[in-house]
């Protein structure tokens, strides 16, 4: 028996502009897995959120217990569909300066160039920066509650199976997706927190 099976169910975690969406689009294109945006399970037409079983019954549906995926978010209502399922997680730990930085540039980038998002929903200068619900703030207060709960959450004994991956700069990042495209690639991960 193989004691170091090939990873086939993967989940991004980190604060919006960490860096998730790229980084699941480039894993699952290299090791040829499905691609599942929490995101567009989660937001209906005109930024409404779907009930909470209703958007259980959408990540219960969208993640095969037998399937090859790579999950973008972190949505806690459902952490034991992804993180359950999951074989490893890539939490983009970065620092809130560099969070904020590359979600100011996606942020306009998207106002710019009116990019639609998750059902038909495109962001606002409004929304982004004027707004209690601005995505900055949402990225603020995220970054703290993760680094708090992060830890004992992966510590819980239904998510020790989960081989972690902690990268703390895009630095890191980038060389350990070096290392994800080399051919045994799908057998690497660490616990190490």
């Amino acid at each position: 028996m193989n004691k170091n099976p090939k990873i086939k169910r993967i989940v991004i975690a980190g604060v919006p502009g960490s860096g998730k969406t790229t980084l699941s689009r480039q894993l699952s294109g290299i090791w040829k897995v499905k691609l599942i945006e929490l995101d567009a399970l989660w937001w209906n037409p005109g930024w409404q959120s779907t009930p909470r079983e209703e958007f259980r019954g959408r990540v219960d549906a969208a993640l095969p217990a037998n399937g090859e995926w790579v999950v973008d978010g972190n949505y806690s209502r459902v952490r034991d569909f992804t993180w359950g399922r999951a074989e490893m997680l890539i939490w983009l730990d970065y620092a809130l300066s560099t969070c904020l930085r590359q979600l100011l540039g996606r942020t306009l980038a998207r106002i710019w160039d009116q990019q639609e998002l998750w059902a038909g929903n495109r962001e606002s200068f409004q929304k982004a920066f004027f707004n209690r619900d601005s995505i900055f703030l949402f990225a603020i207060k995220m970054h703290k509650d993760l680094k708090n709960s992060y830890p004992a959450a992966l510590a819980q004994p239904e998510f020790s199976h989960l081989k972690v991956v902690r990268l703390r700069s895009p630095g890191e990042t980038a060389c350990w997706l070096r290392q994800a495209q080399l051919p045994e690639a799908k057998k690497m991960g660490s616990r190490v927190i």
